[in-house]
């Protein structure tokens, strides 16, 4: 009970309570603060997982062993640009963090990219960006330089 009480004050003091809401008919719902409150601390944590790194992506599976194509696409990509100093968050460990990263980003599916803390998207716009070469302009920007751009200067 205690708990729940702390929790309670916890999220008053963010600003967040209980929601009630009077539906058509009569009919009331009703959201517990302490979900909310989980609702807002996980979409507080993401926030700054995000920020941790200059390349962040939320995938399923690891970059070891990607467990689904989109992912390993959004993998490859990377490894073939040379970024390999990236977190990888496996959202298949979480299924809070998976539902909550689909939230924090208004994106519906998985994987997602973040460079330097801004949402790109998943893996059809990284492959975008990757044949269109702004992929490699987004590295620059953030001070990492493309593999693929080193080897074509040494191929010349």
């Amino acid at each position: 009970m205690n708990n729940l009480i702390r929790s309670s004050v916890r999220c008053l003091r963010a600003s967040t309570a209980a929601y009630v809401s009077r539906q058509p008919a009569g009919h009331v719902s009703f959201t517990s603060a302490r979900f909310l409150c989980a609702a807002t601390d996980m979409q507080q944590t993401l926030g700054e997982m995000v920020k941790k790194d200059k390349v962040v992506v939320f995938i399923k599976g690891t970059p070891a062993q990607p467990m689904c194509g989109f992912s390993n696409a959004v993998v490859q990509i990377l490894r073939m640009h040379g970024v390999d100093n990236y977190a990888a968050y496996n959202v298949l460990d979480d299924q809070d963090l998976r539902q909550g990263i689909k939230e924090f980003s208004n994106w519906p599916t998985i994987p997602q990219v973040y460079l330097n803390s801004e949402f790109v998207g998943g893996c059809d716009i990284l492959l975008q960006m990757h044949q269109s070469g702004d992929l490699v302009e987004e590295l620059n920007k953030m001070g990492i330089r493309s593999a693929l751009v080193e080897a074509e200067k040494e191929s010349k």
